[in-house]
């Protein structure tokens, strides 16, 4: 048994994606300088090459618990795309690691791109076009790469709506499109979810699109296939603060049509903890080194930083539920880990 206490790495990494190859863990996220816009400013410290620029830290692990900073993954593409890169995640297909991210301008002007690499640690080639045009889809942010039983790969992604017909609220909401390739979408999107709560508020009054809207927030799908159904993770409302949490849509499809009824008052998957953890969120999930438990990892705020925490996942006759968010040790069997390694 080892023993662990969330945060699981001390350093900023909001955002984080976590996967498994080969029996090493992996986990990729949103670094402090991809947050903020300050890109510019990092240096190839791998290369100690000023003049080339890499986003997004990796971690790794052996035993799931230990995480390393391991280098940054992705050589900063056309500095025109913008400063802020954010909430990467990477999928496995056939021999090659994609990684799909967005960039773009503060709050506006995002695009979802992807780049491939050989390796899981990269380092990521940039393909040279976006999955979403902008005059179609200004703001497009957190692309989630899920791959269904039959082997068809899908995108869930966030997006702004405007509209408030049937009793919606305006503001970034949950979409999902398939791709035809691992590199292209087929342009069919399909909404997932939309803003209903309060809870999900971002800002009141926030100015958007040269007018003024009570703005909502769904970001950060993670999709999980149980029992037959689909689970849309997200999380709601504004990051920086303590009414930032995880909830869940379930659809009989993965096309939807997804439902998140029930989570009127309060997320049901992760919320703070006043006085112990706050805003909790963009998640991903991942099995344990037993290849059964499964982990929700998650971002929470230290004094300044987002950082990575994890804790299980129960599945409950009521719907997917999280021990956590957890602040005291925990422990977690890893001798099923060190045997896939050595096999």
């Amino acid at each position: 048994m080892l023993t662990y206490t969330n945060p699981v790495y001390k350093g900023y990494f909001a955002d984080p994606f976590v996967w498994q190859h080969l029996g090493v863990y992996y986990a990729i996220g949103t670094g402090a300088a991809e947050a903020a816009g300050t890109v510019d400013e990092i240096a190839d410290v791998l290369n100690f090459d000023p003049n080339k620029q890499r986003v997004f830290p990796l971690l790794r692990s052996f035993d799931f618990v230990n995480w390393h900073y391991v280098g940054n993954a992705l050589p900063r593409p056309d500095p025109a795309l913008g400063n802020n890169f954010w909430a990467p995640e990477v999928a496995y297909s056939d021999g090659k690691f994609y990684l799909y991210y967005s960039v773009g301008h503060e709050d506006k002007n995002h695009q979802l791109r992807v780049a491939k690499s050989d390796s899981p640690l990269g380092l990521y080639e940039d393909i040279g076009e976006p999955l979403t045009d902008l005059n179609n889809c200004p703001f497009a942010i957190d692309p989630h790469p899920f791959c269904d039983d039959d082997g068809q790969w899908y995108l869930f992604y966030a997006r702004d709506f405007l509209d408030t017909e049937g009793g919606v609220r305006a503001g970034t909401a949950i979409a999902v499109d398939r791709l035809e390739n691992m590199i292209k979408l087929a342009g069919v999107e399909t909404v997932v979810l939309r803003s209903r709560c309060d809870w999900q508020r971002f800002l009141n009054n926030r100015l958007m699109y040269g007018e003024f809207y009570d703005w909502h927030t769904l970001e950060g799908p993670c999709v999980r296939k149980h029992e037959g159904r689909y689970y849309c993770f997200y999380s709601g409302g504004c990051w920086e603060t303590e009414n930032y949490g995880v909830d869940y849509g379930v659809a009989d499809s993965v096309m939807g049509t997804y439902s998140d009824a029930g989570n009127e008052a309060v997320p049901r998957v992760l919320r703070s903890l006043p006085g112990h953890v706050k805003g909790p969120g963009h998640n991903s999930i991942v099995f344990a080194p037993d290849g059964q438990t499964e982990y929700i990892a998650y971002h929470a705020w230290g004094k300044d930083a987002r950082q990575m925490c994890l804790d299980k996942i129960i599945w409950t006759t009521a719907g997917p539920r999280c021990e956590g968010p957890t602040w005291t040790p925990q422990t977690i069997d890893i001798n099923k880990s060190y045997q896939k390694i050595e096999n």
